[in-house]
């Protein structure tokens, strides 16, 4: 009856998600063209056929002199993003996040939107891989397009905001791991992050309720997460002290963060890891992860911010009309502003 129930709420889930972001696509506002935006769909970025190599490009082109009594923030060459779906490893496309290269875009961005292989068919590290791949497409095609790579953004909600930071620990950190090579050798370090309402880490995911009891629904889909994003490792491994770095630590892009933080790993000195402005919702029960990244950061010296939205639930910054979601975009462009 478990099994049973999990695999019922996660449809309704998945469809629930799904439904929500296609209907807000029939909205006239969605269409780019309207913001002054070119869309490129379905670009690939591996040669391979797959869907899950392919990305969609926002590429400003005659942006309105004003957003809503703002100016626009950038003009060409744009500073470039690489924005990461969520959907907890599992589920979920650029198709359905359209609304975040959207907005990043409108203020004067190029804009990567990127599918990856999923899981549990393909687990860690298949997306860290893709998005390796996604990364060196980005940096080798974006002065073409208008962009500045020079000016690197790495953005994410959810999972994707654990990837994200995955990835830019892999531009700074040398590692084995074929996908953090690939990252590091590009030689391009982003200026910034934003992680949005991350599950920064997947391991041992009963600690949310540890902390506060949560539905049984929502546990089970953090579970299922962790199941299904590190098999075959075990879901329950958390990176023990004076242990050296594995690929595995990147699928917790946090507690390595952690362990450099105590000193536990010497912080590399010839890259700078960039600034991060991390955005979560107080109703979120992911929001522990946002603070523990901010404590880390802090401890680091990264230039850092924290984002805590009073009242907001997981993923409130799709939800574009709402006040506080509207709030926590401006907090971050004006990050942005400053770091980029």
């Amino acid at each position: 009856m478990s099994t049973l129930r999990k695999r019922i709420g996660g449809l309704l889930f998945r469809h629930g998600l799904t439904s929500l972001a296609y209907a807000g696509k029939l909205h006239p506002n969605a269409r780019p063209h309207r913001h002054g935006i070119e869309l490129l769909s379905n670009v690939p970025y591996l040669p391979d056929g797959d869907p899950a190599h392919l990305l969609d490009i926002y590429q400003p082109r005659r942006l309105p002199a004003e957003l809503h009594g703002q100016s626009a923030t950038y003009g060409p060459p744009y500073p470039v993003v690489l924005y990461i779906h969520g959907g907890a490893f599992r589920i979920l496309s650029k198709d359905t996040h359209w609304v975040f290269g959207l907005a990043l875009a409108r203020r004067g961005m190029l804009v990567f939107n990127v599918n990856y292989r999923l899981a549990p068919r393909h687990p860690f590290p298949a997306a860290l891989d893709d998005l390796s791949h996604a990364l060196r497409f980005v940096v080798t095609e974006a002065r073409r397009l208008g962009g500045d790579p020079s000016r690197l953004i790495l953005a994410g909600e959810s999972a994707g905001a654990n990837l994200a930071t995955a990835l830019a620990l892999s531009t700074v950190v040398r590692s084995e791991a074929a996908f953090a090579r690939r990252a590091y050798d590009l030689g391009c370090v982003p200026r910034v992050i934003l992680p949005m309402c991350g599950i920064l880490q997947v391991s041992d995911a009963e600690r949310f309720s540890r902390r506060k009891k949560l539905p049984t629904w929502l546990q089970d889909r953090l579970t299922e997460t962790a199941e299904a994003y590190l098999a075959p490792h075990n879901a329950s491994e958390v990176a023990q002290p004076g242990a050296p770095a594995t690929d595995r630590a990147f699928a917790d892009p946090l507690l390595l963060l952690e362990r450099y933080a105590r000193g536990e790993l010497p912080w590399p000195a010839d890259r700078v890891f960039p600034a991060c402005f991390a955005s979560c919702g107080t109703r979120d029960p992911l929001l522990d992860d946002t603070r523990r990244l901010g404590r880390a950061l802090q401890s680091l010296g990264v230039p850092s911010e924290t984002g805590i939205y009073p009242g907001e639930l997981h993923a409130f910054q799709a939800l574009v009309f709402r006040a506080q979601a509207r709030r926590c975009w401006a907090d971050t462009y004006a990050f942005l502003q400053q770091h980029v």
